[in-house]
C-alpha cells in the first residue's frame, strides 16, 4: 500500500460516524447516553426499581438500545420479547415476568389491544422507516394506539437520571423450547470479579474492543445478538442495526462503514455463498478482523467457503443462554478439524453422560453438561424447579448431543430434544440436513420426527429450493441413499416454497413438526 492510500484510509477512517445507526439514522454515542439516562428517569417515575423487569417489544432499533440501558440503569432487567409470537405468547410472558412497563413499536402494538394487563403501562416507540421498508406493515397501526402513551413525547418530558449507581444485571431472555411455555433465564448481577472475567471472555469471543465498528443483522431479542450489540454499543466506535437480514445490502453496509466485528448465524454464510459471484466480489470486506458465529450447526464446507473469500477471520463459539460460552475455534481450528465447535474455554468443565448418566470415555456421543467458573448463576424466572430438571451434581445442559475426541475438539451431533427414535434407533437430524445442504438447488432444510405406526417415528424432510429451481422428490432421495445410511434417508420428504423462519434465518422447526403430532394426538 503506498503512502497515499495509507493517508487516505487514515482520512476515511476519522471521518466516520461514531455511535449507533439504523437505516438513515444515526445517533451518537452522547445523544444515546442522554436519552437511556433520561428513560431511566421516567421508567423509576413509573415505578420501575432494582430487579423489576421492563418488556421490550421491538425490532431492531436504536429505541430497543436505550430501553435495554435504561433498564440496566435501574439495576432492572430487560425483557427482549420476539416480536414473532403471537398476541397469547406476548401476554403470557408481559404476566410471567411480571413487568410493569411494555415499550414497544406502534404497529407491534396493536395486535394486543384489549389482552395486555390493565396494570402495564405501555409506551409506543414510532416504527421508523427503515422498518416500514422491509415489512409489511398495516399504514393503520402506525399510530399511538389509544391504550399507550407516544414514547417520543413522553421521553422530552422526562429529566435526566441522577440515581445511584446499582449492579446491572444482564437483559432476561426467554428461552423458547420445543413443548411448554418459554422460560425467562434469569442472571444474577455480576460481581465485580465476576465483570472483569466476563469481559475478557468476550473480548476473546465476540472481538468487542475499544473503538469496535460492529454490524448486528440478527435480530435483538435472541440472547447472543443481544448480548453482542449492547456492549458494542459501549465502546465508543460504531454500532449499525440491520432491520433485516438482505445479503447484498449486507456487504454494502460493510463497505460503507468500515465493520470490523460481525455476530452471525450459518444461514447467512450460506446466502452470502449463493450470491453470483459479480456481486460478492463488487464490495470490499478488507476492513474484517473478527467475524462469529453461533447458534447452529455450520456445514464444514460452507465454513471453509468463507474463510477463502474473507481470510482466517472467522471464529465460532458454542453454548447456551443459560451456560454462555463453552468453547471456542478460530478459522484455524476449522480447517484443520471440519466440524468442530472448538476446545473448551478457560474455566469451562464439559461432561459428556450415557442415557444412565454415567460419563462416557472420549469419542463417545453423550449428552452434555457443563459448569462454568466465575460465572454468575441463573435461575427460570418463576420456575425454579425447571432448573432442577436440567441439573447434575452441579452441571447443567441445554439437551445438546455431541463428544469431545482425543485431541480435545469438542463436536455437536444435534440437540436430544431433536433426535428422531425409529424402530428404537437413535437417528440426528443435523447429519441429515448437512447432507441435504450439499445437494444442488437446495437453500434450506429441516429433519424432523413425525408419527408412524409401524416405527414409532419417522424422518420427514421439508426441503427449500433456491430460487428458481425445481427440486425433485426422487432424485432428492437417490442423492441422499448414495450420501447416508438407508435408515437415514427421510421416509417423507416435502418440498416448500417457503420454510417459516425468524428474522435472523434460523427456521422454526416447531411450526414444522407440531401440525403432525396434533393430528395424531401425541406428543413422541
Amino acid at each position: 500500500m503506498t503512502v497515499q492510500h495509507v493517508q487516505a484510509a487514515s482520512r476515511l477512517e476519522s471521518s466516520l460516524f461514531l455511535g449507533i445507526v439504523s437505516g438513515d439514522r444515526r445517533q451518537t454515542h452522547a445523544e444515546v447516553a442522554d436519552r437511556a439516562s433520561r428513560l431511566a428517569s421516567g421508567l423509576q417515575k413509573l415505578g420501575i426499581k432494582q430487579g423489576d423487569s421492563v418488556c421490550i417489544l421491538m425490532r431492531n432499533d436504536i429505541a430497543f438500545i436505550e430501553a435495554a440501558y435504561a433498564a440496566m440503569r435501574l439495576g432492572a432487567y430487560g425483557v427482549p420479547v420476539n416480536w414473532h409470537f403471537k398476541p397469547d405468547e406476548i401476554n403470557y410472558i408481559l404476566k410471567d415476568s411480571g413487568t410493569s412497563v411494555l415499550i414497544g413499536h406502534a404497529d407491534l402494538l396493536h395486535q394486543l389491544r384489549g389482552i395486555i394487563p390493565a396494570a402495564i403501562s405501555v409506551l409506543s416507540v414510532p416504527t421508523p422507516r427503515e422498518i416500514l421498508k422491509h415489512y409489511k406493515i398495516d399504514p393503520d397501526h402506525l399510530a399511538t394506539p389509544g391504550f399507550a402513551v407516544d414514547f417520543e413525547a413522553w421521553l422530552g418530558g422526562q429529566r435526566p437520571y441522577d440515581g445511584p449507581a446499582v449492579p446491572q444485571p444482564a437483559n432476561m431472555i426467554y428461552t423458547s423450547g420445543t413443548t411448554g411455555h418459554p422460560k425467562g433465564v434469569r442472571r444474577n448481577a455480576p460481581t465485580p470479579e465476576q465483570a472483569i472475567t466476563a469481559e475478557r471472555l468476550r473480548a476473546l469471543i465476540y472481538g468487542l474492543k475499544q473503538g469496535v465498528r460492529a454490524l448486528l443483522p440478527g435480530p435483538l431479542y435472541h440472547s447472543a445478538p443481544n448480548s453482542f450489540g449492547l456492549r458494542a454499543g459501549r465502546l465508543g466506535g460504531a454500532l449499525v442495526l440491520m432491520p433485516r437480514f438482505d445479503p447484498e445490502e449486507f456487504l454494502r453496509l460493510i463497505e460503507v462503514e468500515r465493520i470490523d466485528t460481525l455476530f452471525m448465524v450459518p444461514t447467512m454464510f450460506v446466502r452470502l455463498i449463493k450470491l453470483p459471484e459479480t456481486v460478492r466480489k463488487k464490495y470490499d470486506t478488507s476492513s474484517l478482523r473478527h467475524v462469529v458465529h453461533a447458534a447452529a450447526p455450520c456445514p464444514a464446507d460452507i465454513k471453509r467457503a468463507m474463510i477463502d473469500w474473507w481470510g482466517p477471520v472467522i471464529c465460532e463459539y458454542y453454548g447456551s443462554t443459560e451456560a454462555s460460552a463453552l468453547t471456542f475455534a478460530s478459522s484455524e481450528d476449522a480447517l484443520k478439524k471440519p466440524g468442530t465447535v472448538g476446545k473448551i474455554l478457560d474455566g469451562v468443565e464439559l461432561r459428556f453422560l450415557g442415557d444412565n448418566g454415567a460419563a462416557l470415555p472420549r469419542g463417545e456421543i453423550g449428552e452434555i453438561y457443563s459448569r462454568v467458573a466465575n460465572n454468575p448463576d441463573f435461575t427460570y424466572h418463576n420456575k425454579p424447579e425447571k432448573r432442577t430438571e436440567i441439573e447434575r451434581d452441579g452441571f447443567i445442559t441445554s439437551g445438546d448431543v455431541g463428544y469431545i475426541d482425543a485431541g480435545g475438539y469438542v463436536y455437536i451431533c444435534d440437540r436430544k430434544r431433536d433426535m428422531v427414535i425409529s424402530g428404537g434407533v437413535n437417528i440426528y437430524p443435523a447429519e441429515i440436513e448437512a447432507a441435504l445442504h450439499a445437494l444442488p438447488g437446495v437453500h434450506d432444510c429441516a429433519v424432523f420426527g413425525v408419527p408412524d405406526e409401524e416405527f414409532g417415528e419417522a424422518l420427514m424432510a421439508a426441503v427449500e429450493p433456491q430460487a428458481g429451481v425445481k427440486l425433485d422428490v426422487g432424485s432428492i432421495r437417490a442423492q441422499l441413499k448414495a450420501a447416508l445410511a438407508d435408515y437415514k434417508v427421510p421416509k417423507h420428504i416435502e418440498v416448500r416454497a417457503q420454510l417459516p423462519r425468524e428474522d435472523s434465518g434460523k427456521i422454526f422447526k416447531r411450526r414444522l413438526r407440531d401440525p403432525y403430532w396434533e393430528r395424531a394426538g401425541r406428543r413422541i
